[in-house]
């Protein structure tokens, strides 16, 4: 069980750093990457589920995740209050 939470953790890791680099070009230190790759890997498993769709292995759960992770920071920069200044 403890390697699995490993595992999970260093792929969050990963996929907040490339979802980072993807929507602001830089990732967030390894902190933060890492909650935003888990929380990502939620919300993508959640969106992939809505298609009917599961994500399988490692690349698949890195995928996933990544795409979660930039919904997620999105959805932040969205609602944020500097995006909103005009």
């Amino acid at each position: 069980m403890f390697g699995n939470v490993i595992w999970y953790l260093l792929i969050g890791a990963i996929a907040g750093w490339l979802a980072g680099k993807l929507v602001s070009g830089h990732g967030f230190g390894v902190w933060v990457d890492m909650i935003v790759g888990v929380v990502g890997a939620l919300i993508g498993g959640s969106l992939l589920s809505l298609l009917g769709m599961n994500a399988y292995g490692l690349i698949g759960q890195l995928i996933t995740s990544t795409i979660g992770a930039v919904v997620l920071l999105w959805l932040v920069r969205m609602f944020s209050p500097s995006h909103n200044k005009a």
